[in-house]
């Protein structure tokens, strides 16, 4: 995993911007503190900042390729399980290779077969290709590398984080529309949008072509297929995808390691990377004192010591178990919204970010369970019907409640309209009244990217590679054609992928009640952030002053959150986390010198 930079104009010499483009990407150290490189030519500036997985000796980047007299470059951040193969088969084609990294084949593949290239990469990417007169700018189809970039008369930069985008431009706005993202619909963003004015991302399963002006298209959708496979097939089958996905994803010149909450999820990728791994290393998070205020409720019904110590019994792993402090999760919440360059997911993301400090001791690549919810049907909004059947995204509660906390001037700004247009523009996208293929395709496009996000900017801001399995398309397609009762097979939530495989896991795992990534519940931690929060309010430059009705927003803070009772986004952001994400909108306001237009 990587960090790159580019600044391209076909019309003028970029030259005067080398060492601009050297002090971006320099913001990028932590994504690749192995390596950097650069490649400057008059009109295209490359930089790479690398974390060595594969190939460590001769993968450094950016990197050329001469075919047939004329030159190619690249930088690129990610991984490709299936190069092997398509090496072998460029080899056929005549073409050489001087290194075993795959952003060699990447160059490859693109010089034969241009943008449909794509159809051939199975894995996880982000990278602009240069032939002198326009670039090639692609994305994963599944959004799990980003990519950001801002445009300028005849100039594109091109970047792997926000922040470098922002220290070129020199200014950091939020318009209207921005706004209307952060309060409306974050901490998840509209598909190709960010929150500031200029700055956008390129989507998932698209590509853009840049010579002047930028030209996007979609590679890649899901579709409509007929599902023939009866329930037996179907289970097989899903069972084969998953363990072909994991799999490939070991692939690496340096230890694998994984995620172990002792979920499904989690479970599945450790039983199976035990059969081609050992001694596998596994980690698992929790928090100081955890036992003694751990309250269940809905979403979080058990902790998980007990579900780990069974997969630790059946499969020996070098196990590790991180405990983290109340103190050390309230300080990391700056580091982590930095991270994002926005308000995020709070102590959740801070934790996480803490999470991948621990396994960057000892490992560069750990595997994680994240995205076979949005998948195969793991949250409630799969199945309840209060959840599903309302005019907006199902993850999000009471907007009207959301909205009443806003000032006068944010209320003005029709806020709910703008969610229900966005949640609509998404399910036209794909024109079916099949409920459960518009929650897989609203949880891929929306639900999903911001959990990404989270998994990359905090393992990436620790100088981690985070995979994940169950963000392959050929699973997702599958599924997304499979009949509703298979996906709930004997009335479960993921019945089929408990059915598929319940002989890897002990009983209690295979069936075990979908629970969310591990929030802390000490009394300590809320009175840490409540004590923050109110600090905060002592700054008249405070940027909630600026969204919030100041009133409510002190009767919020007295009452350490309580008195907002359902989450502000998905199952987790309540209570000391939604005080935690209303802090690190402090914060980014402030440290941020955000600029307001609306």
């Amino acid at each position: 995993m990587c960090g790159i930079v580019t600044i391209c104009d076909y019309t003028k010499d970029v030259l005067e911007y080398n060492e601009q483009i050297m002090d971006m990407a320099h913001l990028l150290r932590k994504r690749g503190p192995d390596q950097e490189g650069y490649l400057m030519t008059s009109h295209c500036l490359m930089a790479h900042k690398r974390l060595s997985i594969i190939d460590l000796e001769n993968g450094k980047q950016p990197m050329i390729y001469t075919w047939n007299d004329k030159t190619y470059r690249i930088t690129y951040n990610g991984e490709i399980y299936n190069m092997i193969e398509i090496k072998n088969h460029l080899v056929e084609l005549g073409y050489t290779f001087q290194t075993m990294s795959d952003t060699e084949v990447i160059l490859a593949s693109y010089i034969e077969y241009q943008e449909h290239c794509l159809d051939l990469f199975e894995g996880i990417f982000a990278f602009v290709i240069d032939d002198g007169q326009k670039l090639f700018i692609a994305r994963d189809p599944l959004g799990v590398k980003p990519l950001y970039y801002f445009i300028k008369d005849q100039m594109i930069v091109v970047a792997s984080e926000i922040k470098c985008l922002l220290k070129f431009i020199g200014k950091a706005v939020v318009d209207k529309r921005g706004v209307q993202e952060l309060l409306g619909l974050g901490p998840s963003m509209t598909p190709g949008y960010t929150i500031y004015k200029g700055i956008y991302s390129l989507r998932p399963a698209h590509y853009m072509y840049f010579d002047t002006q930028p030209h996007i298209s979609c590679y890649w959708k899901l579709h409509d297929e007929k599902h023939t496979d009866s329930l037996e097939e179907t289970i097989q089958k899903v069972k084969e995808l998953v363990i072909e996905s994991i799999q490939k994803q070991l692939l690496s010149d340096v230890p694998i390691s994984t995620m172990l909450s002792g979920g499904l999820d989690s479970s599945i990728i450790t039983a199976v990377a035990h059969q081609y791994v050992q001694p596998l290393s596994t980690y698992s998070i929790t928090y100081e004192e955890q036992e003694k205020y751990f309250k269940a409720y809905d979403y979080q019904t058990t902790m998980d010591d007990d579900y780990i110590q069974q997969m630790k019994e059946r499969y020996q792993p070098d196990h590790h178990k991180v405990v983290l402090s109340q103190d050390d999760l309230l300080e990391s919440l700056q580091e982590a919204m930095i991270a994002r360059d926005m308000p995020g997911m709070a102590d959740i993301d801070s934790s996480f970010l803490l999470f991948a400090k621990n396994i960057s001791q000892k490992h560069k690549v750990c595997l994680s369970g994240e995205c076979a919810d949005e998948i195969f049907g793991g949250y409630p909004w799969f199945y309840k019907e209060e959840l599903y059947n309302q005019p907006y995204f199902p993850w999000m509660r009471d907007l009207d409640k959301k909205i009443d906390l806003f000032n006068e001037k944010v209320k003005a700004l029709d806020i709910k309209d703008y969610i229900i247009q966005r949640y609509q523009e998404t399910l036209q996208e794909i024109n079916t009244q099949d409920l459960k293929k518009q929650l897989i395709y609203l949880n891929t496009q929306w639900f999903m990217q911001t959990l990404l996000t989270r998994a990359d900017t905090q393992t990436m801001s620790a100088s981690i590679e985070v995979r994940v399995p169950f963000a392959s398309t050929k699973i997702i397609q599958y599924l997304y054609n499979m009949p509703t009762a298979y996906m709930f097979y004997q009335d479960e939530e993921k019945g089929i992928l408990r059915k598929a495989f319940e002989d890897f896991l002990p009983h209690d795992i295979a069936h075990r009640k979908k629970n969310p990534y591990p929030k802390t519940h000490s009394p300590i931690y809320s009175e840490l952030i409540y004590k923050k929060l109110k600090e905060s309010l002592k700054d008249s430059s405070n940027i909630l002053y600026a969204f919030f009705d100041k009133e409510k927003l002190i009767q919020f803070i007295e009452s350490k959150g309580t008195s907002f009772t359902s989450p502000w986004f998905g199952q987790l952001m309540m209570g000391p986390q939604l005080m935690a994400y209303f802090y690190q909108m402090y914060l980014w306001g402030k440290i941020y010198h955000i600029q307001l237009e609306f």
